[in-house]
């Protein structure tokens, strides 16, 4: 089994360097494969209401046998549950799919700014945190300014933000906010799915220096530069090696030729609608 490192939060908590995404994990096969993840040695797995899958998660946690305390698992507020008490909904309904009594990391899947509701939202997930409901709370798909806002309205900076991040959208910039601001950045679409990434010559030619697949050059990329990434398979061989890339450090010249091949986001609509891991 591997073991994946973990970097503390600015609220204490250990977070692992690279968690397990589960969109579109569902059914007994979702379960079999989340648990095959756990069994590889995943700790932070990543699911949402809107993934439809939190009931897999919670038997997947269950059935692996693994302590309750050595795993993290993070679900989402949806667009639609914005607001104070439509959060505490929410948080609730999540609970009870996934069969816990605390969510170790709760986000705002979407800002929804047409709506505007997302201060109350968070303000519901830290009177949550405060009562034990939740362990951290933080957001995805923010920016700059909006995390700024809810950390002036509650008191409480958003302890992740995770965002669509790889190769060609590195957010060299919000990347440095975070920093500066004690967020733990987190990758979705780390690989940047449906694109020709791991044909890249420059990701070949790195992965080829240290011996390993294009996939795992660009998983370690993200770890360097202080981010999560969440991939997500089915497969047992490719879970592993997903996670095992901790033995690989890459200089300075092999990350900024990575980072070189910016583009731009991949996405362009309502990120809560399309998170290919």
């Amino acid at each position: 089994m591997l073991t994946i490192p973990t970097v503390p939060l600015a609220d204490g908590t250990a977070f692992p360097e690279l968690g397990f995404g589960t969109y579109k994990l569902d059914g007994d096969d979702g379960v079999a494969a989340i648990r095959s993840a756990i069994d590889v040695g995943y700790r932070l797995l990543d699911t949402a209401v809107n993934y439809g899958n939190e009931e897999e998660v919670g038997r997947a946690m269950r059935e692996s046998g693994v302590p309750r305390d050595e795993l993290l698992v993070t679900s989402k507020v949806p667009g639609r549950d914005h607001g104070y008490d439509e959060t505490r909904r929410s948080v609730d309904g999540s609970l009870e799919r996934l069969g816990l009594d605390r969510i170790d990391l709760h986000l705002i899947h979407w800002p929804n700014p047409s709506v505007d509701r997302y201060v109350d939202t968070f303000r519901a997930l830290v009177a949550l945190r405060d009562e034990g409901v939740l362990g951290s709370v933080g957001v995805s798909n923010f920016t700059e300014e909006m995390l700024l806002r809810v950390a002036d309205a509650t008191g409480v900076m958003p302890a992740v933000n995770q965002v669509e991040l790889h190769p060609y959208f590195p957010q060299a910039n919000l990347r440095a906010f975070h920093a500066e601001h004690g967020i733990r950045t987190e990758s979705w679409s780390p690989l940047a799915r449906r694109s020709e990434l791991l044909t890249e010559r420059v990701i070949a030619d790195v992965a080829g220096t240290h011996g390993v697949t294009p996939t795992q050059a660009v998983l370690r990329w993200h770890t360097q530069l202080g981010s999560t990434p969440i991939p997500k398979s089915a497969n047992a061989e490719r879970q592993r090696e997903n996670a095992d890339v901790f033995d690989v450090t890459l200089d300075e010249t092999e990350l900024r030729a990575i980072s070189s091949l910016a583009r731009g986001r991949l996405w362009d609509g309502d990120p809560e609608r399309h998170e290919e891991q």
